[in-house]
């Protein structure tokens, strides 16, 4: 398997299965390896902070929907392949060294992942909360009004024993609507 490099970091595994984002797996990687890191080198400090910087736009919608944006996420993943050779190469100790490898394994064998969530702006595990987008089918929805009074940000709106709807730019894809309905009348797209 390491011939193939399906390596995590310093020679881990992880198995993982549909339900797991590859790319959220990768930032998460990365948000622990930059909090372990020491800063005493730059390709290592910088680098985890980039790279962390670029994944975390790739998980979530971008503000503006123009064509420009997708081009930016689409280079940043693109810059992460130089960012990882640099940190490989540069980088004084074997975390910072080794720090890449799950990008670039996952990368290599998941790349479809990637491209989903930069230019379909989609998780296939809806594991992103950033890219998750909730919507409610009228016609399973009863009007009960749970989703709305558990809603965060008050983003469902309706009346009483009538079907509610979920207002998109205040949602924030928590998932709450999706969990206390008991009608299963929430979608998650």
């Amino acid at each position: 398997m390491k011939q193939k490099g399906f390596g995590m970091g310093a020679g881990g595994f992880v198995v993982v299965d549909e339900t797991s984002c590859m790319v959220d797996l990768v930032r998460y990687y990365m948000e622990f390896i930059r909090k372990e890191s020491c800063g005493k080198c730059i390709p290592c400090r910088e680098g985890t902070g980039r790279m962390l910087e670029i994944l975390e736009s790739v998980i979530k919608k971008p503000a503006n929907e123009d064509s420009g944006t997708t081009l930016e996420r689409f280079k940043g993943v693109m810059q992460l392949e130089t960012i990882s050779a640099v940190m490989k190469d540069a980088s004084l100790c074997g975390l910072g060294q080794t720090a890449p490898n799950p990008f670039v394994s996952a990368l290599r064998n998941f790349r479809e992942e990637f491209e989903e969530h930069i230019f379909d702006r989609k998780c296939r595990a809806n594991v992103c909360r950033g890219l998750r987008t909730f919507t409610i089918n009228v016609e399973k929805c009863t009007g009960c009004t749970v989703c709305a009074g558990k809603c965060p940000v008050n983003a469902i709106y309706g009346t009483r024993l009538q079907p509610f709807f979920i207002v998109e730019d205040k949602c924030i894809g928590c998932g709450i609507c999706y969990d206390v309905c008991k009608f299963s009348a929430v979608i998650v797209k």
